[in-house]
């Protein structure tokens, strides 16, 4: 038989790939099938037909019957352009009881314990089968993750319980925000600055837009929440521009500004009133660009939406995790995860994974030792609870 790797033998392996979002997943889809392979375990890859540089893999072990526990994760990583990193960010380094690299956090170390879990589980012939899913553009907006869900239950029995897992601290988080995010393209119209008043500078309108967004969050910030919304933080919808571009020269009206425009909306509230305030807005500072020049206008194309995970009554996945963890506590988390979108696929759903979220996307990433540890405890009881399943 083939060796079987540990979680951290899995972990490093997967860190050496740079999958960052805007390049390529293959390398590490080829590896973790080709491992799965040796270990006796088919798999399946959904490659994105607009972008054939990207797939999905997901396997099952055990019964071929329905009901499997899931346990889903992403691939990809966010970039480490610019971030003063003290070793090379796509090795694992130990070092001060932390294992520190590129996606240790978010997520390759729950990766790597649940592709662990689904080669034990395998192994040890479980009653109950156990399912694994890795996605691509978790990072970018979660866009990944539907169509790989769509795909496992045209090929794999449908699974009921599902473990996403992004850093918790191994908690049990039932609840997360939604996320919706609009590409803003404005188009205005170029003069000589002296002359602005005869043009339309895309930046600076794309800058009403942009304060707009500044005084939804002042508003938001000054209600008072409700009790479900109370358990965020912060405990309201956010408006973002993260990022924003354009302009030709420091005396020219600016023809482009392109920015996005994303929302992080809380229970309670819908995703869809979001959208049609901010093209309400849009609309507005339209018309008045247009009344200097015709030619000048706004685009905006939905780039991602992340439906919320609503927490569930008597749901299966939350029982299980409070079992395997005895965490009773309440969770919610603001991030957005596939969490939303297993649940909106009629899976039950819930958020458990080793490390903090506060180390995600930093300089110098890291999980520590022991909560890795702590993760690959889960997993041994997991798959102990699969294998006396009646």
């Amino acid at each position: 038989m083939a060796k079987v790797l540990s979680p951290l033998e899995i972990m490093t392996q997967l860190v050496a790939f740079p999958t960052v979002s805007r390049d390529s997943n293959l390398p590490l889809v080829d590896w973790v099938q080709d491992y799965l392979s040796e270990q006796g375990i088919a798999s399946h890859r959904w490659v994105d037909p607009d972008q054939p540089h990207k797939a999905a893999v997901f396997a099952h072990v055990g019964p071929e019957i329905e009901g499997a526990v899931v346990l889903s994760g992403h691939t990809d990583v966010v970039p480490v352009d610019g971030q003063p990193w003290d070793s090379d960010p796509f090795t694992v380094v130990e070092r001060d009881g932390k294992y520190f690299g590129r996606g240790t956090c978010d997520m390759k170390g729950f990766d790597a314990l649940a592709i662990w879990a689904l080669v034990d589980a395998h192994h040890r012939g479980v009653q109950r089968p156990l399912q694994l899913a890795l996605s691509f553009d978790e990072e970018i907006g979660c866009t990944g993750a539907p169509p790989m869900i769509e795909e496992m239950q045209k090929h794999l029995p449908k699974g009921s319980a599902v473990i996403v897992g992004e850093p918790s601290m191994m908690q049990t988080v039932t609840g997360h925000k939604g996320g919706i995010g609009y590409r803003t393209h404005v188009v205005g119209f170029e003069v000589h600055s002296s002359l602005m008043h005869t043009g339309v500078s895309a930046i600076m309108q794309g800058a009403r837009l942009i304060d707009w967004a500044n005084h939804r969050n002042a508003e938001n910030m000054g209600r008072k929440p409700g009790a479900m919304q109370s358990l965020f933080n912060p405990p309201f919808t956010t408006c973002h521009v993260g990022m924003i571009s354009g302009g030709t020269a420091h005396n020219i009206t600016a023809k482009d500004c392109e920015f996005m425009m994303d929302f992080r909306v809380v229970p309670g509230e819908q995703a869809s009133d979001w959208e049609a305030a901010y093209r309400a807005e849009v609309q507005r500072v339209e018309a008045e660009m247009q009344a200097i020049h015709p030619e000048a206008r706004i685009e905006i194309r939905k780039a991602f939406d992340v439906p919320a995970l609503v927490p569930e009554e008597e749901g299966q996945s939350e029982a299980l995790v409070r079992s395997l963890t005895g965490d009773n506590a309440t969770h919610v988390v603001s991030y957005g995860t596939e969490a939303g979108q297993f649940q909106a696929a009629g899976y039950s759903a819930v958020i458990c994974g080793p490390g903090d979220i506060a180390q995600a996307h930093q300089p110098n990433e890291f999980i520590t030792v022991a909560q890795f540890s702590a993760g690959h405890d889960f997993m041994k009881q997991l798959v102990a609870r699969l294998e006396d399943f009646t």
